[in-house]
């Protein structure tokens, strides 16, 4: 979902709202600060003063790619409205994917053009653009605005070269010792760093080092990478596996209690991975749910990739309190989750791709599961992130229906899809979330759920949005009802019809999780407390109209009254419904004698500081 998972459609095909995402697109990614080290002068013929010059810095390098940056300035003494810059690339060098510029290319030789907000500027400023790429090749040909540019076209300065695989002996319970054969540098190599599952553990001056302080029984992947007298770090060498001896602490049997990190929510809602630990929720997630990459081209694709991979944390932000280092191999939300799965080790993170605004490529893609498999579980497992991820989940809104965009894939489609991921990764995590339509012939009715149930841990049923303010007049009710009520409209439309209706299906019950939403549904122009009223409109929503979260609503409207097993509440003229941590233990005991898998949270950011709801998911789940 491009804007948000809160379209999810409980009934029928009635037009959603959307939220809006911001900061989503490549468009509006910031670029990252980093050291200029290895910097390619690159400026106008004899570095005339009244002439831009650019530089190009390759910035980071992890074997299988690199990020790289081109800084223009303006170092005339009249101002630059506009600039386009020009470099070739030898063959098997190219960009893959840019921020702050517009990067084209023709063959081998590439443009970048200013963007709207970076294109103007003063005499004696700069700015940067970046990129992604693969190949080790260096740019030459230079030209900006048309003026060919001077200086060296090759690094002054070259970074190391990969250390040895590391060779593991003196294995123990709780400790590996590791060594490996030395890196080559032009100036000399300064030190070494060593990655325990993708973190660095130690900086070393030898080439041998010993972690201490294991679990037994445990699997461990080691890395090592050299950095030279200039601050330049070199790739990666490969991976070397570990099992400490003696066994591992046996996983206690326990229900699933899941929830939504949403990418974008680090922004207007400044709701952090670090929020996890602050909560209180953290100690009791089994699983987050990464939300969202994108399907695109048949493939799957990173989302906001500045959140994801970009963003350089402060300490205040950072799960741990410690501040990113600009040259560190990993930034952004995806870094965060490292961090908070090496201080809760228990949790599973997988990577949600879809939603609501970004499933309209699952159709195409389809068509080809098993390439499209590929490309997801190439991108899950790239070695710069693949310690962050246990598995996928497909938010495929809605196979041979529709949601935000309409889809006429064949009603086999998703076992197709399930079959080709399952086989693609193996014995890694698999989830998939599903409508919560109950009605006859509806969305559930329209694709294969049950054999693609095969293939999957366990599905995410999207048990909410039952009603809301599409019905801009009403009749008000509750958006989340477990059970049927007096005068609900349509008895399908409950939680106990939708989990019915898929255990019909022969769907196990295991595999189905209750999904718990962290918001509320309202109307405005309301005179009657119970449900059933009239209205005049949405009610307004800090994000969005009819739309607003938990955290807020438990404030400004607490509910004054239960209907179908979930809260609503009457403040003045507006009428929201909602779930409290009251209703969700109710919940939870259904699901508990139902059977079910578990249950989860959409999304995180709209519960409360000290994770009510999902304290009481947890704690009704025990």
């Amino acid at each position: 979902m491009r804007s948000a998972h809160p379209a999810h459609d409980g009934s029928g095909s009635r037009p959603r709202p959307l939220r809006r995402l911001r900061r989503r697109t490549l468009a509006a990614l910031t670029g990252l600060a980093i050291p200029f080290a290895g910097m390619v002068g690159l400026a106008a013929p004899s570095q005339a003063a009244d002439a831009p010059s650019a530089s190009y810095t390759r910035t980071q390098d992890w074997g299988t790619g690199f990020q790289a940056r081109w800084t223009v300035q303006n170092t005339g003494d009249t101002p630059l409205s506009n600039w386009t810059l020009e470099w070739e690339f030898p063959a098997g060098t190219k960009v893959t994917l840019p921020w702050e510029a517009e990067v084209s290319n023709d063959g081998n030789r590439w443009t970048a053009k200013n963007r709207s907000w970076n294109g103007t500027l003063a005499p004696g400023a700069s700015t940067t653009f970046g990129f992604n790429g693969t190949g080790g090749g260096a740019p030459t040909g230079c030209k900006l605005n048309g003026v060919p540019c001077e200086g060296a076209e090759q690094p002054e300065d070259t970074p190391p070269t990969a250390p040895g695989t590391p060779a593991i002996s003196k294995v123990t319970r709780n400790a590996a010792t590791l060594s490996w054969t030395a890196a080559t540098d032009d100036k000399g190599v300064k030190d070494y760093e060593v990655l325990r599952n993708g973190t660095r553990v130690a900086t070393v001056t030898g080439r041998t080092f010993t972690d201490h302080g294991l679990a037994p029984g445990t699997d461990y992947s080691y890395t090592v990478r050299a950095r030279d007298t200039a601050k330049q770090t070199g790739p990666f060498s490969g991976a070397a596996k570990a099992r400490t001896k003696g066994k591992a602490a046996p996983a206690p049997k326990s229900k699933i209690t899941m929830g939504y990190f949403t990418e974008w929510g680090i922004y207007d809602k400044n709701y952090q991975v670090k929020n996890l630990v602050t909560s209180g929720s953290a100690e009791k997630i089994t699983h987050i749910n990464y939300a969202f990459g994108d399907v695109r081209d048949g493939k799957c694709v990173a989302g906001d990739t500045e959140a994801a991979y970009g963003k350089v944390f402060t300490a205040d932000e950072a799960v741990d309190g410690v501040a990113d280092r600009p040259d560190q191999p990993l930034h952004g939300n995806l870094n965060q989750l490292r961090k908070l799965k090496a201080e809760f080790p228990h949790i599973k993170v997988l990577w949600s791709f879809g939603g609501w605004s970004w499933s309209g490529g699952f159709g195409e893609a389809v068509k080809d599961a098993p390439a499209f498999a590929r490309s997801c579980h190439e991108l899950v497992e790239d070695p710069r992130w693949a310690d962050v991820f246990d598995g996928i989940d497909l938010d495929w809104e809605y196979p041979n229906a529709c949601g935000d965009t309409c889809d006429d894939s064949p009603p086999e489609a998703l076992t197709d899809m399930m079959r080709a991921m399952r086989a693609e990764f193996g014995t890694d995590l698999l989830a998939a979330a599903i409508a919560a339509d109950a009605s006859e012939g509806g969305k559930l009715d329209r694709a294969d759920y049950a054999d693609a149930a095969e293939y999957v841990d366990w599905y995410n049923v999207m048990t909410y949005d039952y009603f809301g303010t599409w019905a801009a007049q009403g009749p008000t009710a509750p958006h989340s009802p477990l059970t049927a009520y007096p005068g609900i409209q349509g008895e399908h439309n409950t939680s106990s019809a939708t989990i019915a209706k898929l255990r019909g299906k022969g769907i196990p019950a295991k595999k189905l999780l209750l999904g718990i939403g962290a918001y509320g549904r309202g109307w405005t122009g309301v005179t009657q407390d119970a449900p059933g009223g009239t209205a005049t409109g949405p009610a307004a929503g800090t994000y969005e109209a009819g739309n607003e979260e938990y955290r807020v609503l438990a404030e400004k409207c607490p509910a004054t009254g239960t209907a179908g097993g979930t809260a609503y509440a009457k403040c003045g003229d507006d009428w929201w419904s909602y779930d409290t941590p009251e209703t969700v233990t109710g919940k939870m005991a259904w699901a508990k004698k139902q059977k079910l898998g578990g249950a989860f949270l959409w999304e995180f950011a709209g519960d409360g500081a000290k994770g009510d709801l999902f304290r009481a998911m947890h704690e009704g789940l025990r």
